[in-house]
C-alpha cells in the first residue's frame, strides 16, 4: 500500500506505517536538520523540503495513494504552549486539509496533540477541520491514544484524526485492541544500552542539575518541581512522562544513576519525602553528581525509534527532532489498523459497540 507522509519531522511516524506494511513513497518537511536526517534514515522515499504551502503543488500529481499521513506542527494547541488557535502554526492543520483534499486518499491520519480533539476552546477549530474532511468525503473518526497502551515506554497522550474515504470501514476505537500492549519499564529498555558516555549510548547532555531554592512540591516525587528548569526526574520502574521538544537543556528529564543501574534507593524519592515531611531545601548545588540528564540515544529510545538510527544535527536540535516525533510503535499501531480498515480485516461485530461513542465526536 502506498503512502505519503506530511510533516515528517524526523520520520517517527514513517518508521510506523514501513513497520505496518506501508511503502512512503513522498514525504515533506522543512526543517533542515530533519531533513537530514529523514533522508539518511529513508533514502528510498522522495523528501520534498519546504513549506508545505509552497511546494505541496509537488504532490498533488500522486495517484492511487492510500494514506496520508502526519503531524502538523502542534504549538498552537498544546498545553504546554500559548494555547493560541490563531497561532500561525495553528493553521497548518488546514495546509494537511489541502493535501487530501487533491490527492484524495482511500484515508487519512492527522495526528497532534490531546488539547485539539478534548478541549471546548479548540471546538470550532474541530469543526471546521471536520467540515472540510467530510467535504471532502471521508467519514472522520476521533481518537485520543496513550503511547503507553501500545508499548511504548512513555505516558503520552495525542489526538488522531482518521478519515475514510465514502464510508468505507472508518476506525473505531474497538479495532485498536487487538494492538494492545504492554509497555516496558525504563529500568528494562535503558540498562541494555549501556551507560551514559560508553559506545551505543554516547550523545549525552551535559545540562547541569541543580536544586530548586522554593520547590514545588506533589503527592508524587516525580511530579512538581523539585529541579530548576522544568526537567522532570523519572522513575526508572515506571514509564517516562512526555517527552518535550524542548529537551537538550534544563527541560530535559533527570535520571538517578545510582537506582537505575545499581538498585538503590531513589534519591528524588528520599529527597522528597525530606521535604514533605517539613524538612527545609537543600543548596541548589547539593544534588548528588550520580543525578544527570537523560542522553539522546536513551530519549530515542523512549519515542521507541530503531537504536541504529541516524541522527543529523547539534545536539539542542536532536533532542527537538526526537521531541517532535510520534513515538514509532504507536504509529505502527495506528497504521495496523488502517492497513486492516483498507483490506477489509477489521472485526465488523465490534463496529456497533463504540461506533456512538466516536461518531458523537467526530460529527460534533
Amino acid at each position: 500500500m502506498k503512502a505519503i507522509s506530511l510533516f515528517s519531522g524526523a520520520g517517527g511516524m514513517d518508521v510506523g506505517f514501513k513497520a505496518a506494511g506501508f511503502d512512503v513513497i513522498a514525504a515533506n518537511e522543512m526543517d533542515k536538520h530533519a531533513c537530514e536526517t529523514f533522508r539518511a534514515n529513508h533514502p528510498e522515499t522522495r523528501l520534498i523540503e519546504g513549506d508545505l504551502d509552497i511546494c505541496g503543488e509537488e504532490l498533488h500529481s500522486y495517484t492511487g495513494i492510500d494514506v496520508v499521513f502526519g503531524g502538523p506542527p502542534c504549538q498552537g494547541f498544546s498545553v504546554a504552549g500559548k494555547m493560541d488557535p490563531d497561532d500561525p502554526r495553528s493553521k497548518l492543520i488546514f495546509s494537511f486539509c489541502n493535501i487530501v483534499e487533491k490527492v484524495k486518499p482511500k484515508a487519512f491520519v492527522m495526528e497532534n496533540v490531546k488539547a485539539l480533539g478534548a478541549l471546548s476552546k479548540f471546538e470550532e477549530v474541530r469543526a471546521a477541520l471536520i467540515s472540510r474532511f467530510q467535504k471532502a468525503g471521508y467519514t472522520v473518526t476521533i481518537h485520543i491514544l496513550n503511547s503507553k497502551d501500545f508499548g511504548v515506554p512513555q505516558s503520552r497522550e495525542r489526538v488522531f484524526f482518521i478519515g475514510a474515504k465514502n464510508m468505507s470501514n472508518p476506525i473505531f476505537k474497538s479495532n485498536f485492541r487487538k494492538y494492545l500492549k504492554d509497555a516496558p519499564t525504563l529500568r528494562e529498555v535503558l540498562i541494555p544500552l549501556g551507560k551514559p558516555g560508553t559506545k551505543f549510548n554516547d550523545r549525552i547532555c551535559n545540562a547541569k542539575v541543580t536544586l530548586a531554592a522554593k520547590p514545588v512540591l506533589r503527592k508524587s516525587p516525580y511530579a512538581g518541581m523539585l529541579f530548576n528548569g522544568q526537567g522532570r526526574p523519572l522513575n526508572p520502574d515506571g514509564w517516562a512522562s512526555t517527552l518535550p521538544a524542548s529537551m537538550g537543556g534544563n527541560r530535559t528529564p533527570i535520571i538517578d544513576d545510582n537506582h537505575l543501574y545499581l538498585g538503590n534507593d531513589s534519591w528524588v524519592e528520599e529527597y522528597h519525602k525530606h521535604l514533605m515531611s517539613g524538612g527545609k531545601p537543600q543548596g541548589m548545588h547539593d544534588a548528588p553528581s550520580y543525578l544527570r540528564r537523560l542522553t539522546i540515544n536513551e530519549a530515542a529510545l523512549l519515542q521507541t525509534f530503531p537504536e541504529n538510527y541516524i541522527w543529523c544535527g547539534p545536539s539542542s536540535k536532536v533532542y527537538s527532532q526526537i521531541g517532535n516525533a510520534v513515538p514509532c510503535d504507536l504509529a505502527k499501531a495506528v497504521a495496523s489498523c488502517v492497513k486492516d480498515s483498507l483490506s477489509g480485516l477489521q472485526d465488523i461485530e465490534s463496529f456497533d459497540v463504540d461506533a456512538g461513542e466516536n461518531m458523537e465526536l467526530a460529527f460534533a
